[in-house]
């Protein structure tokens, strides 16, 4: 097949990605995730077809594949956040506790959230999550440590979460 250049399409693209998208880095990564589908498919490109509207329509299927996958995700999440657990619930002030730590655990970022749980439910050494989640076992044993940061920050009480990670607070003189 001859090659075909996309250079005169991009803009177009990058417009529509934004309209969809309604946030540039999205439309951008959006755009770049359409110009891989079509260069992986460029044997299916016709020859004489459009080839902005045959790139339109991968950007725009692409899209809407994404759309269904979060939606389908953030339903199984909350089917999950939402089950009973086979273990009798607690009693007293800890089934209180217990919810509330819950509820911190799910607000993790999903990232997060999957490296903690692969190490500290699971016991999987960082080695082993970092080969389930294909990524270096330094990303693992960074993501862990912010989640156990967060969680940390949690348990500290609503004072210590008011105040955000990266910042120190300092007194003067004053203060004390």
């Amino acid at each position: 097949m001859k090659s075909f250049d996309v250079t005169p399409h991009l803009e177009p693209m990058r417009r529509y990605a934004r309209v969809l998208t309604r946030a540039e880095t999205e439309a951008d990564d959006l755009v770049q995730g359409a110009l891989l589908k079509a260069y992986e498919r460029r044997g299916s490109f016709r020859a004489g077809a459009d080839l902005r509207v045959w790139l339109m329509a991968i950007l725009h299927n692409l899209f809407v594949d994404q759309r269904r996958a979060h939606r389908a995700s953030v339903a199984r999440e909350q089917a999950w956040a939402d089950s009973n657990p086979g273990f009798s619930p607690p009693e007293g002030e800890h089934v209180v506790r217990l919810e509330q730590l819950r509820q911190a655990f799910l607000a993790l970022p999903a990232e997060q959230r999957e490296a903690l749980h692969l190490m500290g439910v699971e016991g999987l050494s960082v080695t082993e999550a970092a080969t389930i989640l294909d990524i270096p076992a330094g990303t693992v044993m960074s993501r862990v440590g912010r989640a156990r940061a967060a969680l940390r920050r949690f348990e500290d009480g609503p004072a210590a979460r008011a105040v955000p990670p990266s910042l120190k607070l300092v007194r003067g003189q004053d203060d004390r």
